[in-house]
């Protein structure tokens, strides 16, 4: 019997969903992990691609493109305890899986996230700088967000069932458990591909800066969770190196924001996401890799 519950809503994932379960192969044995793919709303060949992997996984097809609905019907197919919520363009291995469910175990969380790992490589110099700047930001470093796994006792799952449906759903779920309740584990570690190109990094921060004004607006992002001036001239005076990179972070921030609000007034839903990280590297065009 399994003894772990993975739900892994995909849209449009036929170039990653392969990756994704073969990484959760490994260090674990297969009947450990009942795994869920809830392929959601896809034009291209993410389910088909989902049952061919080995060993099998289950895999259930909506026609709407929602990751929420998509996590819904997971988490019904589901029953058991840890879960783990995972984005499926993430790489965690079966191993780091079991790392994050040992912790839950222990009762000292009901949420647990890995260590995060943002490979640069392919990527643009402001993409690079960038993330320089957010991966040193306090709350991002101690936030479940951004990370693309979540793992909950079923304690923890009652309480991601209370909240309202949210575009930032990470953020979400992260700002749902005090910090007594949610633990960093660094032994497990959960590989976050970016964008490669600046168009592309923009286009995925519309979507963040939209999500992050939706929780301000229904009050569900705390204050230490915001990034404020302060804190990136508090990062700079620590970091003398990261000065110039803040100029990058700023200008990024400043275009996301235009462009949601941009968004807003229009009424556009799109999901504003990169493709760039989802082409294997070595396909990545010249112009992909230079800003």
């Amino acid at each position: 019997m399994a003894e772990v519950g993975v739900v892994i809503p995909a849209h449009n994932e036929a170039a990653t969903i392969g990756r994704t379960l073969a990484a959760l192969r490994r260090g674990v044995d297969a009947g450990r992990l009942d795994v869920v793919v809830v392929a959601n709303g896809c034009t291209d060949d993410t389910a088909g691609r989902a049952r061919a992997c080995e060993p099998p996984v289950r895999v259930l097809e909506i026609a709407q493109p929602s990751k929420v609905e998509a996590v819904r019907v997971g988490n019904a197919a589901v029953h058991v305890f840890p879960r783990v919520h995972l984005d499926a363009d993430i790489e965690l291995s079966g191993e780091d899986v079991l790392h994050l469910v040992r912790v839950l175990s222990s009762g000292e969380a009901l949420a647990a996230a890995p260590r995060r790992v943002v490979p640069r490589e392919g990527c643009s110099w402001p993409v690079r700088w960038f993330y320089d700047v957010w991966e040193e930001l306090p709350q991002v470093a101690s936030g479940l967000f951004g990370r693309g796994v979540v793992v909950v006792t079923a304690e923890g799952q009652r309480r991601l069932d209370a909240l309202p449906p949210a575009l930032g759903d990470d953020l979400a779920m992260s700002e749902a458990f005090d910090d007594s309740e949610r633990l960093v584990v660094e032994e497990a570690v959960a590989v976050v591909h970016p964008p490669r190109t600046l168009a592309d990094l923009v286009r995925r921060r519309i979507r963040i800066v939209t999500g992050n004004r939706e929780a301000d607006a229904n009050g569900t992002r705390r204050a230490t969770s915001r990034t404020t001036p302060g804190t990136l001239a508090r990062l700079v005076l620590r970091q003398p190196r990261l000065a110039g990179p803040a100029i990058v972070f700023l200008a990024v921030h400043v275009a996301a924001t235009i462009g949601a609000q941009r968004a807003s007034r229009t009424g556009d839903t799109t999901w504003q996401r990169d493709e760039s990280s989802r082409v294997p590297l070595d396909s990545t065009s010249a112009t992909g890799r230079s800003a």
